[in-house]
């Protein structure tokens, strides 16, 4: 007699799990009387990942049982092809704030794959306490600027921000339209900062941050007097971001008046990020301050300023700072204020995993000179492992057309984390020009 091996044991129970009888007799499921008899069914035919079945799931969208529909949802957003949009769109106009959470984190998904692990709301008991932890940071997650999301997805996710059943599916809609930098979500999440809800206004600001159309800031300047304590260091932190000029005499009087040290560490850093804003002497002043971050802040102002006769000062200041951040900081404003020699130990700085968060925005900043770019591609191409894979970040977001032939020797580097971060680079470079 002929015995199968185990191996070709799970092949045959593979082959019989995904053949047309059994998914039809799957298909049949999703009408059974028991909900859990449907729910299984839709778990069978979510591991087909089959698109073919997303018809027949959507229909089930409009289940009696709110399991049923959440399950619905996260085998649509499992599948993940075009075909899943459509019916997380339409899974969003449920009156349940579960189910407007799960769609709105499918349509995510698509964009940003691993976004949702799968089936982590698909309980109503636990939702309360796993939607509150969510909200307990911010989420870091972005989308690449060469992703291209559809326009009726961000829409969609708007019309949640202010329409949503909870002020938890709304805010949860805040975040995703960061997420997907969904400018066409601006007007809703600027109507969200007028909300009472703490949660709802952080989620927004932080979404208008990833988003960075500088024509939102200004209508966030009133925050700047909220009780709240994080909503009004976010909000600090956004002025600079967006270039809110209007935020001047508020982020002033913080600095000079407010006792929360880093309160008032976030203001200095945001007006030192504005350009044009009459402040030089408040940043000659703190350049001697006894707080690092402070003296870091100080040193970048001056060095945007822009004021060349300032360069001796900066120099002086470096000399005599002990603490690395804060050199870092020096070294960009000398750069800024002309002595290139300054760029080498930024580049320097992204090989320490502690201070490349701060090397590299800088790198960014002063690439967007001419005269930087040219310095770093020397570096790009036979720097360290990690320079090559930061500065490929750095020329994505400041690069020109001229750029993309230093990439594309890049991208043949024999170590794979930097050949994938300049193929990476190249698609956001060319996404930008």
């Amino acid at each position: 007699m002929k015995f199968f091996s185990p191996t070709s044991t799970t092949a045959f129970l593979m082959l019989l799990t995904f053949s047309p009888i059994v998914a039809y007799a799957q298909v049949e499921g999703l009408s059974d009387p028991q909900p859990k008899q449907r729910i299984r069914a839709i778990k069978q035919l979510a591991d087909t990942k089959e698109a073919r079945f997303i018809p027949e799931l959507a229909k089930v969208l409009k289940d009696p049982v709110l399991d049923v529909r959440l399950e619905a949802v996260s085998a649509i957003t499992q599948i993940g092809t075009q075909d899943s949009l459509e019916p997380l769109m339409s899974a969003t106009r449920d009156a349940s704030p579960e189910m407007q959470v799960v769609a709105v984190d499918g349509l995510v998904n698509f964009y940003q794959y691993g976004y949702v692990k799968t089936g982590w709301l698909n309980s109503v008991k636990d939702f309360a306490g796993n939607i509150k932890s969510r909200f307990s940071r911010p989420e870091p997650v972005i989308i690449d600027p060469y992703v291209q999301v559809n326009a009726e997805v961000v829409n969609t996710i708007g019309r949640i921000v202010v329409g949503g059943s909870s002020m938890d599916s709304r805010a949860n809609a805040a975040r995703a339209a960061g997420i997907l930098r969904g400018k066409g979500a601006v007007p809703q999440l600027q109507e969200a900062l007028l909300s009472k809800n703490t949660t709802l206004i952080l989620e927004s600001v932080h979404a208008l941050k990833k988003i960075g159309d500088t024509s939102a800031g200004p209508s966030m300047v009133f925050l700047l007097r909220d009780l709240d304590k994080d909503v009004k260091l976010s909000v600090t932190q956004a002025m600079g971001q967006l270039q809110v000029n209007e935020a001047v005499p508020e982020l002033v009087g913080i600095v000079k008046t407010n006792d929360d040290k880093k309160l008032r560490r976030e203001a200095l850093v945001a007006l030192a990020k504005l350009p044009n804003n009459g402040q030089e002497e408040l940043f000659r002043l703190y350049l001697r301050d006894r707080d690092d971050d402070i003296r870091a802040a100080a040193a970048e102002g001056i060095g945007r300023i822009g004021t060349e006769s300032d360069l001796k000062l900066v120099s002086e200041a470096f000399a005599r700072e002990k603490d690395e951040s804060a050199r870092l900081s020096m070294a960009f404003a000398q750069v800024y204020l002309g002595d290139l020699n300054y760029t080498s130990y930024l580049v320097d700085g992204l090989n320490s995993s502690i201070h490349r968060g701060e090397a590299r925005p800088f790198l960014i900043e002063l690439a967007r000179k001419p005269e930087v770019l040219a310095k770093l591609y020397e570096p790009l191409t036979t720097g360290t492992i990690d320079q090559k894979r930061e500065l490929a970040t750095v020329v994505a977001w400041s690069g020109t057309r001229e750029s993309l032939p230093y990439l594309e020797k890049l991208s043949q580097d024999p170590n794979t984390q930097v050949a994938q971060a300049a193929i990476q680079a190249m698609k956001n470079l060319q996404a930008r020009l």
